[in-house]
C-alpha cells in the first residue's frame, strides 16, 4: 500500500550549517585527546562469517501471534474510533531546538565523524526520566519518504524499564506506571528547521480488548514499514497499527481503563499493539536487539542485531527475515504455515555492543555492506561505526591517534531514509542526520 504525497525539498541555512561545521572541530579536537590504548579497543571485528547450518539459523526464526480482530474491535468500541497519525501531528505542542539553541553537553554526544549535517536536541522538561531507545522515518514507511501528507521522524522513548523479560502481565492499571512505560514520538518533520512533536503510549491490549497494560520493556529498536511499526524489546517484537492510534479520555498516572475512562500516563494517544513474536530457538536464541529496513533487497527485508555487552567476547549475529508480499499482510514479516518467519540470511561478527545496524546492497551486485553502530567501551568516550562485508570491515576514524572511537557518545538505532540519502539516530538527547555518502568517505 503506497502512501504519497508532493515531494518538496528544503535546504538548510547557512548558519545552520556553519555551526554544525564549527560543532564538528570542536569534536574533533577532543577526539585527538584519545589515548593509542583506547584506540586499541575492539579495533576490528573482522569479516562476517556466514552462518548456513540449520541449528544456527533455527534459533533465529520468529513464531508470529497476531491480536484477534475481535480483541482490537472491543478496545476501539470502548476507547472510540481509531484515529490516525496526522491528528497527533496536528496536536504536536513539543518543540525540538536546532544545534545552535542546544548545550554544549548536549552537543557533546554528536559523531565526531562523519560530522552530523542536521542536529537538534529534545525539550527538556518533556523527556526528563526517559531514555532514548530508536529512531523511524516516513522514509522507511515508503519509498518516497511520506506518509500521505506528511514527513515524520518516530523517535522511540522507555522509562523506568529493564532489560528483563519479567514484567507481570497481569499488573491494574494504576500500578503499571511505575513499572515501566514505553512511548513513541510523532515528529512533524515537513518543514526541518521548525520541528514539533507529540507522544503516543505504547500498550498491549488484555482482558479481550477491555483494557490495556503498558510495554513495560526497554525499547532497542524500531521500523516504520508501510502502516505497521515494529519494536524490538527484551522480550521479543511487538508489532503497532499506525492507523489504529487510539485518543485517550483522563489525564493520570494511570495506564488502562480508569473509573471514568482510559488514562496513559498523561499522553493524549496510545498504540495498542496488534501483534507480537517470540524468537523459538530456546537456550540458543539470540537477544534481540536493534533493526532497520533494508530497500535493496527483493523483496525489502528487516534486518535484526543481536544485543550483547559493550566489552563482550561474546561474538553478536546479524540476520534479515523478508516482508511479506500479500497484499492482505501490509507491513508483517513473510510467514510460513506455521506462523514461523524464519532467517534467510544470518552472519556472525566478531563485534559486541551492537546499537544500531543498516543494511545495503551494491547495485548489480548480490553483496551487502552492513553497518555497525558500537556503543562505547569501559574505558572510551565515544562509540564506533563500522562497515563489514564477508572480506573485512572498516571504521570511521578521527583524532591525532586515528582512533576508531568517533560516532556518537550514546549513538542507538540507525534509520536510512532513501529519499533523501540520510541516516537517522539519536545520542543522548541529540537527534540527528548524516548523509550515507558521508559515512562512506568517511570509511574509504
Amino acid at each position: 500500500m503506497k502512501h504519497r504525497g508532493r515531494h518538496r525539498r528544503r535546504k538548510q541555512g547557512r548558519a545552520v550549517r556553519a555551526f554544525l561545521a564549527g560543532t564538528a572541530l570542536a569534536l574533533t579536537a577532543a577526539a585527538t585527546m584519545i589515548s593509542a590504548s583506547q584506540a586499541t579497543v575492539g579495533d576490528n571485528p573482522g569479516a562476517l562469517e556466514p552462518l548456513t547450518r540449520a541449528a544456527d539459523t533455527g534459533a533465529l526464526s520468529l513464531h508470529e501471534q497476531l491480536v484477534p480482530q475481535a480483541t482490537l474491535d472491543e478496545l476501539a468500541s470502548g476507547m472510540g474510533k481509531p484515529v490516525g497519525v496526522s491528528a497527533v501531528l496536528q496536536s504536536a505542542d513539543r518543540s525540538l531546538r536546532g544545534a545552535a539553541g542546544c548545550t554544549a553537553t548536549e552537543r557533546t554526544a554528536l559523531p565526531v565523524a562523519p560530522a552530523a549535517t542536521r542536529a537538534y536536541c529534545w525539550d527538556a522538561a518533556d523527556t526528563r526520566g526517559w531514555q532514548a531507545g530508536a529512531v523511524t522515518t516516513s522514509g522507511d514507511a515508503d519509498d518516497d519518504g511520506w506518509w500521505k501528507d506528511n514527513r515524520v521522524l518516530l523517535a522511540g522513548w522507555s522509562r523506568g524499564t529493564t532489560d528483563q523479560s519479567t514484567a507481570d502481565r497481569s499488573t491494574s492499571a494504576q500500578s503499571t506506571a511505575d513499572r515501566g512505560l514505553a512511548r513513541v514520538s510523532f515528529v512533524d518533520a515537513n518543514d526541518l528547521t521548525r520541528l514539533r512533536y507529540a507522544s503516543a503510549l505504547l500498550v498491549v491490549p488484555v482482558d479481550g480488548g477491555r483494557d490495556y497494560r503498558a510495554l513495560s520493556s526497554r525499547l532497542s529498536g524500531m521500523v516504520w514499514y508501510q502502516d505497521k511499526l515494529l519494536v524490538t524489546t527484551a522480550d521479543g517484537l511487538y508489532v503497532y497499527d499506525m492507523n489504529r492510534v487510539q485518543r485517550t479520555t483522563v489525564d493520570s498516572a494511570a495506564v488502562g481503563r480508569v473509573a471514568d475512562g482510559w488514562s496513559a500516563h498523561g499522553h493524549r494517544f496510545v498504540l495498542p499493539a496488534v501483534g507480537s513474536y517470540r524468537l523459538t530457538g530456546g537456550s540458543a536464541a539470540p537477544r534481540l536487539g536493534t533493526i532497520s529496513l533494508d530497500r535493496s533487497t527483493a523483496p525489502d527485508s528487516l534486518v535484526a542485531g543481536e544485543r550483547t555487552a559493550a566489552d563482550s567476547d561474546r561474538h553478536a549475529r546479524l540476520w534479515r527475515y523478508d516482508f511479506d508480499t500479500d497484499p492482505a499482510r501490509p507491513g508483517l514479516p513473510a510467514t510460513d504455515a506455521t506462523g514461523s518467519a524464519h532467517a534467510v540470511e544470518a552472519y556472525e561478527t566478531e563485534a559486541s555492543g551492537i546499537r544500531g545496524l543498516l543494511s545495503h546492497r551494491t547495485t548489480g551486485t548480490d553483496r551487502s555492506d552492513w553497518y555497525l553502530g558500537r556503543a562505547p567501551g569501559a574505558t572510551d568516550r565515544h562509540g564506533s561505526l563500522w562497515r563489514q562485508d564477508t572480506e573485512g570491515a572498516e571504521a570511521t576514524r578521527c583524532g591525532s591517534e586515528n582512533a576508531p572511537r568517533c560516532w556518537g557518545l550514546q549513538a542507538g538505532p540507525l534509520s536510512y531514509w532513501e529519499a533523501t540519502g540520510e541516516v537517522w539516530s539519536q545520542s543522548g538527547q541529540m537527534l540527528f542526520a548524516v548523509p550515507l555518502e558521508s559515512i562512506d568517505r568517511a570509511l574509504d
